[in-house]
This record gives structure tokens, sequence and C-alpha cells, in this order.
């Protein structure tokens, strides 16, 4: 199965609409993604299909619960995911992608420079060293680190109503069950042609 017939079937099966134009973007930042990783080292998984499995169809699985926020923070980002595939999927909202690795943040800015990603910031800082200012509806996080920590670093950019969407294993239940005085919803992720344990744990303040 070729990468457009891969994506289109994995969206098809997530119940969610993708254009031709976005599979091409997708297909675009993993044709990038191999042409960079073998400088900069940013994934394992150097096979095409896999990139689509593992990163690409793994990210769509949980999409759709980004929907409402308008202004959306990936912490750690490396290769960025999911930064990335929310930039492409949603044009209209503002996603920004935070590492400190200035290499990885390299990669991210040539990413959204040839994919014209409008929607996409690249912070190249530690998540600590981030203002107040700037406050985020969503704050994601994909490899970062355990979910108690996540949350101590990052929660004075975190919005009044706003609420955290950390992308987790097979481990990310036990790491759920950690958390004190945060509202904690499992949700259960179910990623086309991957058979592995993948959740999204939704962290938000009691009201």
């Amino acid at each position: 199965m070729n990468l457009s017939k891969l994506i289109k079937t994995g969206a098809h099966e997530l119940d969610m609409s993708i254009s031709d134009n976005q599979i091409v973007l997708l297909i675009k930042y993993i044709n990038l993604l191999i042409k960079w990783n073998k400088v900069f080292s940013l994934t394992a998984i150097t096979n095409p299909v896999e990139i689509a499995k593992f990163h690409i169809l793994d990210a769509l699985s949980g999409i759709k619960y980004f929907s409402l926020a308008s202004n959306i923070l990936d912490v750690g980002s490396g290769m960025g995911v999911p930064a990335v595939i929310l930039a492409i999927i949603y044009p209209d909202k503002k996603i920004s992608a935070i590492d400190s690795n200035a290499k990885k943040t390299s990669f991210l800015t040539q990413v959204k420079i040839e994919l014209a990603l409008h929607n996409l910031v690249v912070l190249n800082k530690r998540v600590e060293d981030m203002s107040v200012v700037e406050q985020y509806d969503i704050i994601t996080s994909r490899a970062f680190a355990d979910l108690n920590l996540f949350i101590k670093l990052t929660t004075h950019v975190l919005s009044e109503n706003g609420y955290y969407l950390a992308f987790k294993g097979g481990k990310g239940i036990e790491e759920a069950n950690l958390i004190l005085n945060w509202q904690v919803n499992v949700l259960k992720l179910n990623v086309p042609f991957l058979d592995a344990k993948r959740f999204l744990i939704k962290m938000e303040k009691y009201d």
C-alpha cells in the first residue's frame, strides 16, 4: 500500500475528513523527516510506511480532541509530532512547537517553510522559561516527560479554561493514576494499522 492510500484509508477508519492536499503535505513531511534524519537523528524509524503508521496515523488518531482549541502548544516537539500534523489538519489554528534542541527546531523551521505552514510557530527554548503572557487552550506532548513533571513545567502558560492532552503508550495509565489535584480522563486511541496500546490523557482543572 502506498503512502497516500495508507493515510487516506487510515483517516477513513478514524472517521475523519482529510483533503488530497493535506495528504500531499503529510507525505512531504515524511520525506523531509527521512532526509533530515540522516543528519539530525530525529527518529529511529526510517521506513516511510512505518513513519506513516507510528507517527502520522498515531497523531491523527487523537486529532479530533483538539478541534475546539484555537491556540495549541506542543511541548518537547522534537521532530514535530503532533505539532506539524495539527498545523496541516487545522490550518485555522495557531500551533506552537517548542523544543530546547536547536537542531530539532532548525528542522521544524524548514518544515514550516517548505510546507508553507503559516500557522506553525517554532520556539527554540525551554518551556519553563516561557513568558506567562502567552496562554494556550491546549498543551500537548508525545514524548516529553512523565505527566506530573509535564504539568509542573507548563501550568504558567495554560489558559484559565485550558487543559492538557498527552499522547502516551502502555504506561500512560500508570502515570495518570499518580496525578493529584487534576481531573484526569484516559482516552483509548485506536491507531489504524498499528497493534499497540495508545492513549490520550486529558487533564483539566477541577471546577
